[in-house]
């Protein structure tokens, strides 16, 4: 499975700083979207260790055994689920640990959304609302689940308010442990991921990222699309998008 990808952020308008981060390594077959909080800069810090910590577990258990599990093994999981889950988890122990250590950090935190391709097969890892859909060329699918409040109550079969959809029940960093969301599906040829914060994805609703994701081909003017799309809709936070695009040749 050949992998085509483009990321782009864009400053909010009532933002000082880029609270946002991602990477893309292709040679890794990883995409990682991040969305930080937290005052001073805290929330750029916390973003950019998640993302950091998270490529270099990942680039260590690259084609190797010869490494540690810190937090087990999950039966039920893949080789590349675990060690998209181990990931996560260390990247969560170094952010807690640097909130509780320096004055400027106390209380920093990160929403991450990851992406790791093999063969076929895509392992997906969420904590926080950022998000990772699929699209097919024609619908639309959130594969991630979303750590809000507004996602509690509607699992409940409540109807989410407007300002319940922003309060988050889990993020990296806040506690010493985290509980993180593992996936695992098979791609198809012709296939796009969508990695996302919610800059984008608060702000426009699927149906409409699904007409944009369907109106451009090209990754670079896609990608300006959606920021477009999200700006015009009235976001005022920070917005990310990493699109990837899968094909057999």
């Amino acid at each position: 499975m050949a992998l085509e990808a483009f990321g782009i952020t864009e400053i909010g308008p009532v933002r000082q700083t880029n609270e946002d981060c991602f990477v893309s390594v292709e040679e890794l077959r990883l995409f990682v979207v991040a969305d930080g909080m937290g005052g001073h800069a805290a929330g750029e810090v916390a973003a950019q260790v998640a993302v950091e910590s998270i490529e270099n577990f990942v680039r260590r258990s690259h084609d190797t055994t010869d490494f540690s599990w810190p937090y087990g093994v999950e039966p039920s999981l893949s080789l590349d689920a675990n060690r998209l889950r181990t990931a996560v988890c260390l990247a969560n122990r170094r952010i807690h640990r640097m909130s509780e250590h320096y004055d400027d950090y106390m209380g920093m935190g990160t929403t991450v959304v990851c992406g790791l391709v093999s063969g076929r097969q895509l392992v997906v890892a969420n904590v926080g609302d950022s998000r990772l859909y699929v699209f097919d060329g024609s619908t639309i699918t959130q594969v991630t689940q979303d750590d809000s409040w507004a996602a509690t109550v509607v699992a409940s079969g409540g109807v989410a308010g407007e300002i319940s959809r922003h309060v988050l029940t889990n993020v990296l960093g806040a506690r010493p442990d985290t509980e993180v969301h593992v996936f695992e599906r098979e791609l198809k040829d012709g296939e796009m991921l969508l990695l996302c914060t919610d800059g984008l994805h608060g702000s426009v609703s699927d149906q409409a990222l699904q007409r944009v994701l369907a109106e451009h081909q090209l990754l670079p003017e896609l990608g300006q699309a959606l920021v477009r799309t999200a700006l015009e809709h009235g976001s005022r936070d920070n917005i990310t998008a990493l699109v990837v695009r899968c094909s057999e040749n």
